[in-house]
């Protein structure tokens, strides 16, 4: 092929993407997008949805149609076990890498980095779209690398440009966005000419953590309103999937579940801090104490403990909820832990939620263990069997499972297994 021939090419190439990308109102990631190779063509296609806050006992609390009906035709396990700390970055970012939050580096919902000396927050746009945050190989960036297209509606890490890619196609997030966009969206990426269409897409839905924060896990009234209202749009997005005509294997999770608090029972951060030997970062059901000298954190230790009222304080490597013994500097020396039915905040934040009436909320964040903590597996397609139902599992065993179901290599130094899964496989080949 001559230069002018391929110069020609290239440039009806991106031509289309820009095409497509304007059809599909999502931003492309790359100058060059990514085109389904001749191998990822005829691979079979994975849509995971996660249902923020989605707590394991609420289907069969409420019994929504839809979702009851995808789980009778498909897998369920009893629950999903989180990571700790059971926040929500940390838990989405290891269901998307098969790695425990210690390996990929999103510790929490807030943490210090020692590198770049300053505090991650997901309330800064810039950095939650800074890649060099976030370690191991989230699933759409292992699929590029097999050149597969792939496709993201707000799943975290999804907005960073990590080792210099994104999804082929992806939104940055917009929690006005209502939920049936997602699902047009989602439709619309299924009915993309084959070499541009994604064989990976990951949604994301906040409606079920927005309605337990606000109103807590015991409020059937108010979940039961939000389930149903979210049950409807899944059922949509399930007939648009059915419709499509092609093989989509439908993986739901969620990245917690929810526990109540009394507003009486929140600890004010105040009565830990201390700004002139140690840092503090507050993540609600988890402090992580930074001293600012090294050879000052037995003697911050021991002052910390003479404190504990409603919490208890522990050296990093002996606090409980570590499936492993942490090795990332970001943690702190020191972490702080209040007892189950106890949570940190502000005594702004406090105040706030009294002037607002507030008497009980819902929270999370507290020890895997806790089956208050637990979230849903659910899953539905030609790979999965039907019927079937599997113990308690972590989350951290979804990659590699969805690796499997897409022909994609699984990374060796993930701390999810294929053995922990690959029983709700179906054996018809």
């Amino acid at each position: 092929m001559t230069k002018k021939k391929s110069l020609l090419l290239l440039i009806l190439l991106l031509n289309m993407a820009v095409l497509l990308s304007c059809k599909s109102g999502a931003e492309l990631s790359n100058k060059k997008p990514t085109i389904n190779s001749k191998n990822s063509l005829e691979k079979p296609y994975v849509l995971l949805i996660s249902l923020d806050g989605f707590r394991w006992d609420y289907v069969e609390r409420f019994k929504p149609p839809h979702l009851s009906n995808f789980i009778k035709n498909g897998v369920r396990a009893e629950s999903l076990i989180p990571s700790f700390p059971s926040k929500t970055f940390p838990n989405h970012y290891s269901i998307a890498t098969g790695m425990y939050p210690d390996k990929h580096g999103i510790i929490g919902n807030s943490f210090y980095d020692y590198k770049k000396n300053l505090t991650y927050s997901i309330r800064d746009r810039v950095m939650v779209e800074d890649g060099t945050f976030y370690g191991g190989l989230p699933i759409w960036i292992q699929a590029d690398k097999a050149n597969m297209v792939s496709a993201s509606y707000f799943f975290v890490g999804s907005e960073a440009n990590i080792q210099n890619l994104s999804p082929t196609y992806f939104h940055k997030y917009d929690g006005s966005i209502k939920n049936d966009v997602r699902v047009a969206q989602a439709i619309n990426w299924l009915q993309l000419p084959p070499k541009n269409r994604p064989h990976i897409i990951t949604m994301y839905f906040s409606n079920m953590d927005d309605t337990g924060h606000s109103f807590g896990p015991n409020n059937d009234e108010e979940l039961q309103k939000t389930l149903f209202a979210l049950d409807k749009t899944l059922g949509t997005l399930f007939d648009g999937v059915k419709k499509s005509g092609l093989p989509v294997n439908i993986i739901i999770v969620s990245d917690h579940g929810m526990a109540p608090v009394s507003i009486s029972n929140f600890i004010p951060t105040e009565i830990i801090k201390d700004d002139d030997l140690f840092l503090t970062i507050d993540n609600g059901a988890l402090l992580n104490i930074h001293p600012k000298n090294k050879d000052q954190t037995e003697a911050i230790f021991q002052q910390l403990k003479a404190k504990e009222t409603n919490f208890k304080v522990y050296k990093t490597i002996n606090t409980p909820g570590f499936e492993y013994i942490p090795k990332n500097k970001n943690w702190g020396a020191i972490q702080i832990i209040p007892d189950n039915g106890y949570y940190f905040s502000s005594k702004r934040g406090i105040e706030y939620r009294k002037k607002n009436a507030e008497t009980v909320v819902g929270v999370h964040g507290y020890h895997p263990d806790n089956k208050e903590m637990q979230g849903i597996f659910y899953a539905n397609g030609p790979a999965f069997k039907k019927g079937y139902i599997i113990p308690s599992v972590k989350n951290i065993h979804i990659y590699p499972l969805m690796c499997k179901i897409l022909g994609l290599d699984i990374p060796t130094n993930i701390d999810g297994r294929l053995t922990a899964l690959e029983n709700v496989l179906s054996n018809d080949k």
